[in-house]
């Protein structure tokens, strides 16, 4: 364990770190290196597969206890070695460290481990393409697991026998005595590799690799709702498995672009929608997009710049349910006028104008018979 690296140090918190504080730097971590938003980055993956290995034994009290022994007595002896005399009776403190180790130190994971590595991809997708749903071709170059031998590497896929080190099972148990007594880790098999098998005569087509490196070009149905940073994950289109597994996964990330009118949250729309000065004076009936077509849309007198109206079911249509489309109305006031269009204008703001004085009017008359002549003035 002397070997790997310090996994207080890759989560960022103290070696007196509580519980509370370990999860805490975790979540934050994973947030940061998640792969979806680190597509084709080595770096980032390898980054967010320490981070869960450091918490997959930080999390954990037992695995933890262990982690800091042996971190603070590499390579110590058992009884007999250097600090190891008279501990020989602690046979208790075997069986114990044997069940911690049992999956530690990536033992446990090894036959799990077996399935070949995912592949990423990015897709940039149009606006429309990501709201209405569509169908797409990716083309790649992955490792395929080879028909000749089932992925085997051996002739006909038969030419193989059982591994007589692990038994087929593609991991051995390790051993080592320390001044606790005996603590027991699992490991890939060194005469298979973790197979669990030995090929007597390899695959003439894959060269007993049990691959065959090979361009692949794979149709997704992409569902309506697509977004920037969702992805589409392909079962068994990722590279082959080297231990005789399963084949990875194609995961492609998709990138959208912007529309020139649409602005998008989750499944809902938006969109500005300039209006005349006097459609919104006096009401009436616009013309609005849509993601299919254009329809009416009656907009109601006295409607004032940055008003939003929303019109229910024009939005994404999901799995989920439909989104909503929001109009944010901006008011366009003309810059050249005739003189008969002015003339009319000042004739409305005059019976405008002298509306307000007179509704004035009567409010100030109002409160003068309430409250006295001067109650008005005095404020």
């Amino acid at each position: 364990m002397a070997d790997k690296k310090n996994y207080y140090e890759v989560l960022g918190v103290k070696k007196d770190a509580s519980d509370e504080e370990i999860k805490a730097a975790y979540k934050k971590l994973v947030k940061q290196y998640h792969p979806d938003l680190h597509p084709n980055d080595p770096l980032a993956a390898e980054r967010f597969k320490e981070i869960n290995e450091a918490n997959e034994v930080l999390s954990d009290e037992q695995k933890r206890a262990a982690y800091d022994y042996e971190q603070a007595h590499p390579g110590m002896g058992g009884p007999g070695g250097a600090g190891g005399a008279g501990f020989g009776g602690f046979g208790g403190f075997g069986d114990i460290f044997d069940s911690i180790f049992q999956g530690f130190g990536g033992g446990a994971s090894v036959q799990r481990d077996t399935r070949g590595e995912d592949i990423e991809r990015t897709m940039t997708l149009s606006f429309m393409d990501a709201a209405k749903g569509c169908r797409k071709e990716v083309t790649y170059t992955r490792n395929e697991p080879c028909k000749a031998c089932s992925g085997t590497g051996a002739r006909n896929g038969t030419a193989f026998k059982t591994c007589s080190k692990c038994g087929g099972k593609g991991q051995v148990r390790f051993s080592q005595e320390t001044m606790f007594g005996r603590t027991v880790r699992v490991g890939a098999c060194p005469e298979c590799g973790g197979s669990g098998k030995i090929v007597t005569d390899k695959c003439p087509e894959c060269r007993g690799k049990g691959f065959l490196r090979r361009d692949t070009t794979v149709t997704l149905d992409i569902p309506a709702g697509a977004d920037t940073n969702s992805y589409y994950r392909k079962r068994g289109m990722g590279h082959a498995s080297t231990m005789g597994g399963d084949p990875g996964d194609l995961i492609v990330v998709f990138r959208v672009e912007p529309h020139r009118l649409f602005r998008r949250k989750n499944a809902d729309l938006y969109v500005d929608l300039p209006i005349p000065w006097y459609t919104a004076a006096l009401g009436g009936t616009v013309q609005i997009p849509t993601l299919d077509d254009t329809i009416e849309y009656t907009i109601p007198e006295g409607t004032q710049t940055d008003a939003v109206f929303t019109v229910r079911g024009k939005g994404i249509r999901t799995r989920n349910g439909t989104g909503n489309l929001y109009l944010h109305v901006t008011v366009e006031v003309p810059t050249r006028l005739s003189r008969e269009q002015k003339e009319a204008i000042r004739g409305a703001a005059d019976a405008e104008e002298l509306r307000q004085f007179e509704q004035s009017k009567r409010y100030s008359d109002n409160i003068s018979a309430l409250y006295g002549k001067d109650a008005y003035k005095k404020g």
